[in-house]
């Protein structure tokens, strides 16, 4: 897999956002990221320029707007951001990880019966 830029926290409520309305003006992103979280338009302007520098976003200019869209998958970005945690939370071992998150976490009766489901798939 390409190495994958290191998205913060903040730029990850950036990203949905891209993800999910790409290509997207920079005016569009400062709404709906201000709809749930109470950043300034700079602030997120000043995201969607560094997620640019780091090479998760591209941007075209269309006259006086700058439409975004993303340069790496949401799918890519997960599954990168779950490696690394697996890893330095429980020193890359899966079933621990498994294990704490079932003994912890409120699962409803489709969540379990899901899970169950991937287990079989995975098994066979």
């Amino acid at each position: 897999m390409p190495n994958l830029p290191n998205i913060s926290d903040a730029e990850w409520e950036v990203m949905r956002v891209v993800w999910g309305r790409s290509p997207i003006s920079a005016n569009d992103v400062v709404e709906r990221v201000s709809r749930r979280k109470a950043w300034g338009p700079a602030t997120i302007k000043t995201m969607l320029n560094r997620l640019v520098k780091k090479g998760a976003l591209t941007f075209e200019q269309e006259g006086k707007r700058y439409l975004y869209r993303p340069k790496v998958s949401q799918d890519q970005c997960v599954r990168s951001e779950s490696r690394s945690f697996i890893q330095r939370v429980f020193n890359g071992a899966v079933a621990p990880m498994l294990n704490h998150f079932v003994q912890t976490q409120r699962l409803s009766k489709d969540e379990i019966a899901e899970l169950r489901r991937i287990l079989d798939r995975k098994e066979k």
